[in-house]
């Protein structure tokens, strides 16, 4: 099986998500090669073929030109699949590189078992198993799904890429930084977050209240923010912030991938639900089973007077 991965690059350096694409391939044994369009100065740490076209000339986003690229690489290295980061670039590209090769799109994948490409279903509360009928896959990794169990190593064999067709109607300009909140989770020390499984919004001053009452910050889930429950400044994951605290006690959150994504580096997590199942129990260090409508009360009042 041979894989092509795609990387990222941006602001003149490679992307972490291009790791997750080599952790991808490593987990399923997949022999792989790397395509990214970047400076000379930024090849990324691998062991294998990298085509390697300009940045400065193709620009860091186009995906007219992006796609003839790949396609290049495609015909060079003639790989079951083609898998990208389940980013904006990602979003973008895959569908253009599906038509384009005649190939199925699988995206947001999280896991990879008996040949079948593992995505989330149901808001993330169950999971499916899809296999492809064409002979090229275009594939999307649901970021934090994959990891490197070390730091990046290697150096790659550089092929030069390039197109003599750089034609495109779009025009990159820049980026625009993403609007400040006043609610810095990256820097708390302690989080307590709300998950759906709080039952209702009225319930969020009670979460808010333990985060209270242990000096911490009150954070949410996707699905709390998405029901403005909780102000998006709060979320926490890949679409929200990712952080680190000392301590993050995770109340009514089942575990999707998104969010485990944004909180695995957590130093200690402790887990109130009543599903003795729910994904997040794979990374807590403590799993409270109970009613957290019944529990987070008493356990805030004890907290008070210590």
């Amino acid at each position: 099986m041979k894989a092509l991965l795609v990387g990222e690059y941006r602001d003149g350096k490679v992307l972490a998500s291009t790791y997750e694409l080599v952790a991808f391939a490593e987990k399923i044994g997949a022999q792989a090669a790397m395509v990214v369009i970047a400076g000379k100065e930024s090849v990324p740490k691998f062991d294998g073929r990298l085509h390697l076209a300009d940045a400065a000339k193709h620009g860091e986003y186009n995906p007219d030109v992006h796609k003839k690229l790949i396609q290049e690489a495609v015909n060079r290295e003639n790989p079951d699949m083609v898998v990208l980061a389940h980013s904006s670039y990602g979003w973008d590209l895959a569908p253009r590189l599906a038509v384009a090769l005649g190939a199925a799109q699988i995206s947001e994948v999280v896991g990879y078992a008996d040949g079948a490409f593992v995505v989330p279903a149901c808001n993330a509360k169950m999971r499916r198993n899809l296999k492809s009928k064409t002979p090229v896959t275009v594939v999307t990794l649901q970021s934090g799904a994959f990891t490197l169990d070390g730091d990046p190593e290697g150096a790659p064999a550089i092929e030069p890429l390039d197109t003599p067709d750089a034609a495109s109607t779009i025009e990159f300009v820049g980026y625009e930084a993403a609007q400040k909140s006043d609610v810095d989770l990256s820097r708390a020390e302690v989080i307590v977050s709300a998950g759906r499984g709080i039952g209702k919004k009225d319930n969020v001053e009670m979460i808010a209240k333990l985060a209270d009452a242990i000096g911490g910050q009150l954070g949410a889930s996707r699905p709390v923010v998405d029901s403005e429950w909780v102000d998006h400044s709060r979320q926490v994951g890949t679409t929200g912030q990712t952080v680190s605290p000392k301590l993050y006690i995770a109340c009514g959150i089942s575990g999707a991938i998104q969010h485990l994504a944004g909180m695995k580096k957590s130093e200690f997590v402790v887990a109130i639900n009543t599903d003795p199942d729910a994904p997040i129990s794979e990374i807590a260090d403590v799993m409270v089973l109970a009613d957290l409508t019944q529990f987070v009360p008493v356990l805030t009042e004890k907290l008070k007077v210590m």
